[in-house]
C-alpha cells in the first residue's frame, strides 16, 4: 500500500521536484500539500506549487498558509529576483506556464489540524520549509504531536550552513517554529540536514538525462537542476562543481528508499537569540546535554541511488 503524505512546502526550485517525486511514484500517495512563505512569499509559493502540480498533469489539493513567520517581523527575507547577470537558485516564479488550478478555500493549518483529528494515522507529514505552519498547528492543537505518526523535515546543518555559517535556510527564516516544533514532543522526527543533502548531488549531466526522458517531469527536472546549478556555480566562483544539492527531493526519496540516507539519533535544538547564531540547529552529537534524542538526523546520503530513483519516478510520467 502506497504511503499517504502531506508536503509543506515554499516552493521554489528544490521543492518542485519533491513535488513532483510525491505526486508521481506508485509507492506514494500525496494527499494535500501547504503552503508558507520561505524561498518566496506565500502566494508566490503557492503559484509555484499549483504550477507543478498541472505541469504533470496531477490533482492534489492545496492549502494556502502562513504570510509571515511565527515571532518575527524582520525574517525571512524572501529570496529577491537576481539582478542583471545574476542566477539564484530559486528566483521567484517558475519558469513553468501559470497555473490553471486554484488553492483551496481552507487554510494550511486547518487542514493540517483536521487531517490529523480525522484520523490519518498512516499520513507521513514532510516539511520542506519554514516550519511557520507546523508551529501554528501545534500551538493550536497541542494532540498533534500525538497524532501525526512520523514528520520529516528538511533542514538544519552540522558543520556548515547556507545563510550564515551555521544556519541553514529553513531554520534561520523561522527559528521560533523550528524551535517549537522540535520541542513539541512529535514522535518519529527525521531532521535531513545539508550535510547529507550535500551528498546526494545532481550534475549537468544528469540534468542531461532527465531531459532526455522527454516527459514532463523530466523535462521540468532538467531545466530545475539546471538553474540550481547556475545559482551554486555562480557563487561558488572557480570552485563550481557544475552540480547541485535537491534538498526537499531527497526527504520524499527516503520515504521510498529509506536506506537513501543514513541517520543518528540525537538531541536537536535551534538557536534564537545569538546575534551570529540565530537559526543554527544545534545538534548534541557527543550527548553533552544528557537530554534524550527527539530526532534521527540525517548526516549522509547516497547520490547514485537517489538520482536513479529520480530517473525511474519521471521517466513515464
Amino acid at each position: 500500500m502506497p504511503t499517504k503524505l502531506i508536503l509543506d512546502v515554499d516552493t521554489g526550485t528544490d521543492d518542485a521536484v519533491a513535488i513532483m517525486l510525491a505526486a508521481l511514484h506508485p509507492d506514494l500517495d500525496l494527499v494535500g500539500v501547504t503552503t508558507v512563505t520561505g524561498n518566496a512569499l506565500v502566494d508566490v509559493t503557492t503559484e509555484n506549487t499549483l504550477r507543478v502540480l498541472d505541469h504533470i498533469g496531477v490533482a492534489v489539493p492545496v492549502f494556502c498558509g502562513s504570510v509571515k513567520p511565527l515571532a518575527r517581523d524582520d525574517l525571512p527575507v524572501p529570496r529577491a529576483t537576481p539582478p542583471p547577470g545574476k542566477t539564484y537558485a530559486h528566483g521567484t516564479y517558475l519558469e513553468l506556464p501559470e497555473a490553471r488550478s486554484a488553492p483551496q478555500a481552507r487554510r494550511a493549518v486547518e487542514f493540517l489540524i483536521d487531517t490529523f483529528a480525522d484520523g490519518a494515522t498512516e499520513t507521513v507529514l514532510v516539511a520542506t520549509g519554514p516550519l511557520t505552519n507546523v508551529a501554528l498547528a501545534l500551538r493550536a492543537e497541542p494532540r498533534l504531536a500525538d497524532w501525526i505518526p512520523r514528520t520529516v523535515i528538511m533542514g538544519g546543518a552540522h558543520r556548515t550552513g547556507n545563510i550564515t555559517p551555521r544556519a541553514e535556510f529553513n531554520m534561520w527564516a523561522d527559528p521560533e517554529a523550528a524551535r517549537v516544533v522540535l520541542g513539541a514532543g512529535l514522535r518519529n522526527v527525521t531532521l535531513v540536514t545539508l550535510d547529507a543533502t550535500h551528498q546526494a548531488l545532481v550534475s549537468a549531466n544528469d540534468a542531461a538525462a532527465f531531459r532526455d526522458l522527454g516527459t514532463p517531469a523530466g523535462v521540468a527536472m532538467a531545466g530545475l537542476t539546471e538553474r540550481r546549478i547556475a545559482g551554486y556555480d555562480a557563487r561558488l566562483g572557480n570552485q563550481a562543481r557544475h552540480a547541485a544539492p535537491i534538498h526537499d527531493a531527497l526527504c520524499v526519496a527516503a520515504l521510498i528508499r529509506p536506506d537513501i540516507i543514513s541517520c543518528v539519533d540525537l538531541f536537536v535544538d535551534v538557536e534564537t537569540n545569538g546575534a551570529l547564531t540565530t537559526g543554527e540547529t544545534v545538534i548534541d552529537v557527543d550527548h553533552r546535554l544528557k537530554h534524550a534524542a527527539n530526532a534521527s538526523v540525517a548526516f549522509g546520503a547516497n547520490a547514485s541511488l537517489f538520482i536513479s530513483l529520480l530517473l525511474g519516478a519521471f521517466a513515464g510520467a
